[in-house]
């Protein structure tokens, strides 16, 4: 629609970049006005707004230094400033879609040898193409539509997981004969402490950090309670010496066991993970052997995520400080039914796992493919000959 081309101008030619103002967590004021910092997301949230609705905001700092985002609503401009078109005939959306279409180059903008910066100053330089305003319009109505069912695919997504999380719930919790989801003989419940169901359960340890042929050129994986939001256990950041598992009281820990974070920061203690390979872990982490005649490792990792809040209540201290420790958990009780029950519960999870996490399956994998679409003709769209002098 532009066949010989169209004209370019900088961005600090067509567009005002006005900086944010300074605003602490201990300052805002109760209230639903985003505070837009340095983040993908809303640092928290004010009583006042700085800008009115529809504005580009590009964080200012920190390792997301140069986000660009678009809000329709009020916001208060923090670590971050906006970038508003100077001119009726520029659609601030157009402005928006061209700028994430070029996020990578706004990034490596980036300045600072501590805390990485992006200031207004360096991206006024980058040329943006400036189509008459009925094409910038169209494009715009295009992207959204893009916008709009990545949207929906999010939607769908949260209400699948909720969904996930329910029938999880109810496929673990103890349930008669009588009202069996397959009214066998083979749903009959048993209750018994992890102690009695597990052939192990110990801590692992962490050997010296000052001794670096302890950790240098490690062979051995070592997990630490961070990486137990992981979920199933595949692969770990760091990898100790056999000089510093023989020097240290961590302990092998096999394939398909489960692990429960005992202490942590924030919301890390009572999260368990199911390992799918051998490795060691720190002091933080108890690992439990199953029984396997007793209860598949799949199905006690599944029931133990869904004791999360129960294992926090049972640790001590205050909720928020205490720990687990190892009594805790040998003495913590399960429910389990039958061997062939196990297997019939983890099957359906494992399907209802794949509809909401899968990256080759359900709606995780459309939304990949949708992105790529999204990408690929928001390039195209953007993308305009330069018109001649």
């Amino acid at each position: 629609m532009c066949p010989n081309g169209v004209e370019f101008k900088t961005l600090g030619e067509v567009c005002e970049m006005k900086r944010g103002s300074t605003i602490t967590a201990n300052q805002a004021e109760d209230g639903d006005i985003p505070v837009i910092a340095g983040g993908q997301k809303p640092a928290y949230f004010h009583n006042q707004s700085n800008r009115e609705g529809k504005n580009i905001t590009v964080a200012g700092s920190g390792a997301y230094a140069g986000y660009v985002a678009y809000w329709e609503q009020p916001i208060f401009v923090s670590d971050a400033f906006t970038v508003t078109p100077k001119e009726a005939f520029h659609d601030i959306k157009f402005v928006y879609y061209f700028l994430t279409n070029i996020q990578d180059k706004i990034y490596h903008t980036k300045k600072g040898s501590g805390v990485p910066h992006v200031h207004p100053s360096s991206i006024a330089d980058f040329e943006i193409p400036l189509p008459p305003l009925e094409i910038q319009k169209k494009i715009v109505e295009c992207l959204d539509k893009f916008s709009a069912l990545a949207a929906e695919l999010q939607a769908e997504l949260q209400m699948r997981r909720k969904q996930y999380e329910y029938y999880r719930t109810q496929l673990l919790t103890p349930h008669s004969d009588c009202n069996s989801a397959d009214k066998t003989d083979d749903a009959q419940w048993e209750w018994k402490t992890l102690g009695e169901i597990c052939e192990n359960c110990y801590a692992g340890a962490t050997p010296s950090t000052s001794r670096k042929d302890f950790w240098e050129n490690g062979t051995i994986p070592w997990m630490s309670s961070g990486e137990v939001h992981q979920g199933h256990v595949t692969s770990v950041e760091k990898y100790i010496t056999e000089l510093g598992f023989q020097n240290s009281s961590t302990k092998w820990v096999p394939e398909d066991s489960v692990v429960i974070a005992l202490a942590g920061q924030g919301k890390t203690r009572g999260c368990v993970a199911l390992t799918k390979i051998r490795l060691c872990t720190n002091q933080s982490l108890c690992a439990l052997i199953p029984k396997k005649d007793l209860i598949l490792p799949e199905y006690l990792y599944q029931y133990l995520k869904t004791q999360y809040m129960q294992l926090r209540n049972v640790s001590a201290g205050d909720g928020t400080r205490g720990g687990l420790n190892l009594k805790m958990i040998r003495e913590f009780p399960i429910a389990y039914p039958s061997i062939k029950e196990q297997i019939r519960i983890v099957e359906l999870l494992d399907k209802f796992d794949k509809l909401t996490t899968s990256l080759e399956e359900g709606i995780p994998a459309e939304q990949i493919r949708q992105q790529r679409r999204y990408e690929y003709y928001r390039d195209l769209l953007l993308t305009f000959d330069r018109k001649a002098v």
